[in-house]
């Protein structure tokens, strides 16, 4: 790559010596060095990078004589670049050194998927969810129910949650917990045998969920000193020995764990700010990572269109808390049906008024920065004037969304806004107004126009002459500018610009098409050629650039004791700032729900919601939110019944790519949009509220982790068996593909026959196995719905070069009572243009075995006990003939033959005989 830096190292066999000494890391974590204006890693990591970033090797330099220190280069923009890759996606960790000296290099930073605090700055601000890291341990008896116990934390609000509970042998509330919570890494003890079946499975399950696993030793997770190490953490210390979460041991042992991992005792600033509480797990529908795929809930790294996951196709939010907290809704389905009613009244507020929605995204909500980052940084002691600037421009924004919700006249939708929105905003707006008035009175805010931050020169005298100094020096740089636009001929507006580049300070810059007029002047010199044109100088302008860098910096100097005063008074705000985040998140969330229902092809409705263990499930022209905004798709609506007694269990069959799937995983996804609070995509709606969605779908080969298709089919539907209750929803996309026929009837049937006489949960099933729809008879909560296929033309192949077959197969995607009989395999293959011998072939074989074994054993079945008998009484006299006529008339080959049939054709009765009609059918 052009960009890439050229490596230079001092002392090459000082810096050898040095990383070699260093001990052995494990293959999850990547060391970078810090070389000022680059980066640098070396060895295995220097390999990696190589492949993962550059997509070639032969970016490798050697430091160093034979056999050297394979090594690559990485400017600051590939390097963010690669952290976000190595961290967001391939759950790395990193170690960043730095040279204290040397050849003394020092790992002072280090950053793993759920703790990006070192990094923070590194990474922009482009954190998609909030990095939530878990330490798990599980009690040792070897019994059908596991205890477990969880200690989390999000680094950047200082919270602890912890919580035990027990779990079933394939631990699904513990997958449940980090789907929920959205977990981005997991600490779990080290296993030195490897042959702790328990650990292993925890493994898997984070693993699956998309966490880094980090092992850690058994003596971490020792809860020794974990009540002292709260008392210093937590606000109110006198609350540690009265806390009931101190009370779970294996929860606590979490703690000590996590406290450990994230160095949290070492860093001063955290004592008496974090919280305590303890999370529930029942507060919310359970997920699995199976249904998190089915129903499409969050991007993944192949999709084309935002559109394509349901995060991406609700988050319309103009904050990153306001998006950071719509993916944790979606992971936390509501199971109170009075909080699911108030958002869903909160949403309705901004569906129906229109110029509230479209004021509060526009003019107020998309102003808002990452408020928690901002706290974060006054906490650890690392904010400037700039993030007091910040904050106090959220504080002069407040009073406009008071201002917009006070507005409201709707007696309907006034009292909750009020409750959710003003009435806080209203409080924090007084608290913040001190912050206002500080700023006010000591920052100088028309330096901001020159992306200035300092203090007002009033403050000090000394202050005031350098002050007077630097807008002299402004006004000398004007006229400058001025000058070299008339001598250049340039408009001094439109294409010749006076700019203070972070790098070269004072300059001008022209626009690339123009910069030819300074090419061989003297009087002009080069700076630097970039995408936004040609940075130059003139020797007046460089000389007062140095005067003014000096001037700057001498006004720093000077009011540097002023503004360590003002970013302290400002840093006693965080927990208001805090509190408004919370508050603006959640408003920019339901903001964000109302403008997807309006703006959706045909509008949302608000759906009525029954209380837990009551109702039914009925959806009048249902629809899937996403795939009805794909391009070019007209969505064809179906109905949805979904009722006790009669309808609990349906089986779907019908056509390949008939929409079985899409009209069984639009039932999840509703279900889920309507227990977030949303508008759900359906002409009308009422829903029963689920404990969890469990979905099996399309399984995919792990075989790299030796699990084959067949085994991960079995693994998740084991989940469902073991994890459903008669409140979840359960939605199975075909089922015993993996194995033969027989078997996997066989198990399809015992596992649908399961679900409806000993869980009866709501379910769904889509199959290719038509008999299982015969459950009808002795199941009454069965229903049999299928795919409409519209089938025209003859059933013969065409024996020409065209399409390979004369019939016509038009997919209708409506469903509809009843069954059907046909799957339309091989027409999927002419849709994809096989060759027409391969579909010829494969037709005359599909009708073989049709005729085979489907048919005629229907044909038999239809002759009863006694006609067989007689037909095989017939059948042995007839036969018994024949031989004694060929045997006395020694009748050749042709003339036994001709025999047979005379006798045949001469038996009427025999003729007529059901048993005998099958026989000569086959």
């Amino acid at each position: 790559m052009a960009s890439r830096p050229e490596l230079k190292v001092d002392d090459e066999p000082g810096f050898i010596r040095f990383f070699r000494s260093l001990p052995t890391e494990d293959k999850d974590t990547v060391r970078i060095f810090d070389r000022g204006d680059y980066y640098t890693a070396h060895g295995d990591d220097a390999a990696f990078i190589a492949r993962s970033v550059y997509k070639t090797t032969s970016v490798l330099r050697q430091l160093g004589r034979e056999p050297g220190l394979p090594s690559v280069t990485l400017s600051v923009t590939v390097f963010r670049n690669f952290l976000r890759e190595a961290l967001f996606r391939l759950s790395k960790r990193v170690e960043i050194f730095e040279n204290t000296g040397r050849n003394n290099w020092k790992a002072t930073k280090q950053a793993s998927p759920g703790n990006l605090q070192d990094i923070e700055d590194e990474l922009g601000g482009q954190i998609e969810s909030a990095p939530i890291i878990l330490a798990v341990k599980v009690s040792a008896k070897a019994s059908e129910a596991r205890n477990v116990g969880v200690c989390f934390a999000d680094a950047s609000v200082r919270e602890l949650g912890v919580t035990e509970f027990l779990d079933n042998d394939v631990y699904s509330n513990f997958e449940s917990l980090l789907i929920q919570l959205g977990v981005r890494e997991c600490l779990i003890t080290a296993d030195g045998s490897r042959k702790d079946a328990e650990l292993a499975k925890l493994r898997s399950i984070a693993d699956n969920c998309g966490c880094a696993i980090a092992e850690r030793p058994a003596g971490d997770f020792s809860n020794r000193d974990i009540e002292q190490d709260l008392s210093r953490l937590l606000r109110d210390e006198r609350a540690v020995t009265t806390l009931p979460q101190t009370d779970l041991k294996l929860a606590m042992s979490s703690a000590a764990a996590l406290i450990k991992y994230l160095g949290v005792m070492s860093d001063s600033s955290n004592f008496g700010q974090y919280q305590l509480y303890q999370h529930d797990l029942s507060q919310y529908m359970k997920l699995d990572a199976a249904a998190l795929k089915a129903l499409n809930l969050m991007p993944g790294p192949k999709d084309g269109s935002k559109n394509m996951s349901l995060y991406g196709l609700l988050n319309h939010c103009k904050t990153p808390v306001g998006s950071r907290l719509l993916a944790q809704w979606l992971k936390q389905p509501l199971m109170d049906i009075t909080e699911i009613e108030r958002r869903q009244q909160l949403v309705e507020a901004f569906v129906n008024d229109t110029e509230l929605r479209q004021t509060m995204q526009e003019d107020h909500l998309r102003y808002i920065p990452d408020l928690y980052r901002l706290a974060k940084k006054f906490q650890r002691k690392l904010a400037n004037l700039e993030d007091v600037i910040r904050a106090y421009q959220v504080a002069i924004r407040v009073p406009g969304f008071l201002g917009v919700l006070e507005g409201v006249m709707d007696e309907a939708y006034k009292d909750p806004l009020d409750v959710e929105y003003t009435n806080k905003l209203r409080e924090y707006s007084d608290a913040m107004g001190k912050l206002q008035e500080m700023v006010e009175t000591t920052v100088d805010l028309d330096a901001l126009e020159n992306h200035e931050f300092v203090i007002k020169p009033d403050f000090d005298d000394s202050l005031k002459v350098i002050r007077k100094k630097l807008d002299s020096l402004r006004y000398a740089m004007e006229k400058e500018h001025s000058r070299v636009g008339s001598d250049l001929n340039q408009d001094t507006d439109k294409k010749l610009f006076l700019e203070n580049h972070k790098t070269h300070g004072w300059c001008f810059r022209l626009t690339r098409t123009e910069a030819g007029c300074i090419r061989g002047k003297k009087a002009y010199q080069e700076i630097s050629t970039q995408k936004n044109g040609v940075f130059f100088t003139t020797t007046a302008l460089a000389e007062m650039r140095r005067e003014f860098d000096q001037y700057s910096d001498k006004y720093n100097r000077t009011q540097s004791g002023l503004v360590n005063e003002v970013v302290t008074v400002a840093a006693s705000y965080c927990p208001v700032l805090e509190k408004l985040a919370a508050v603006f998140a959640h408003l920019d969330v339901i903001v964000s729900l109302a403008h997807v229902s309006v703006h959706a092809p045909t509008a949302y409705v608000r759906p009525t919601m029954h209380p837990r263990g009551e109702g039914n499930c009925v959806l009048k022209e249902a629809r899937h939110p996403c795939i009805e905004m794909q391009d070019d798709v007209s969505f064809i609506t179906n109905d949805v019944t979904l009722t006790r007694s009669a309808s609990e269990f349906t089986i779907i069959t019908g056509p390949n790519m008939g929409g079985k799937s899409t009209y069984i995983r639009q039932i999840g996804v509703i279900a889920l949009m309507a227990q977030i609070g949303c508008f759900v995509p359906c002409a009308e709606a009422e829903l029963c509220l689920f404990d969890c969605i469990l979905a099996r779908v399309g399984a995919s080969d792990s075989q790299l982790k030796g699990v084959s298709t067949f085994m991960a089919e079995m693994l998740e539907t084991a989940n469902i068996l073991k994890s459903a209750t008669r409140e979840s929803l359960i939605i199975i996309d075909e089922l015993g593909r993996g194995t033969s026929t027989y078997d996997g009837f066989g198990l399809a049937w015992a596992i649908s026959e399961h679900i409806v006489k000993e869980i009866g949960a709501f379910a769904l099933f889509a199959t290719h196995f038509h008999e299982l729809t015969a459950l009808t008879d002795t199941y009454p909560q069965v229903q049999n719905l299928h795919v409409v296929a519209h089938i025209s033309g003859s059933e013969e192949p065409d024996s020409g070069s065209g399409s390979g077959g004369g019939r016509e197969v038009t997919l209708l995607y409506k469903v509809e009572p009843g069954i059907s009989d046909q799957s339309f395999g091989i027409h999927v293959a002419e849709l994809v243009r096989f060759p027409t011998k391969v579909v010829n072939m494969a037709k005359r074989k599909a009708d073989e075995l049709e005729d085979f074994s489907g048919k005629h054993e229907r044909d038999l079945v239809q002759a009863t006990p006694e006609q067989v008998q007689e037909g095989q009484r017939l059948l042995k006299e007839m036969l018994v003939q024949w031989r004694e006529e060929v045997e006395k008339g020694g009748l050749g080959k042709e003339e036994q033959v001709r025999k047979m049939k005379e006798l045949v054709m001469g038996n009427q009765a025999l003729l007529a005989n059901p048993f005998f009609q099958t026989v000569k059918a086959l």
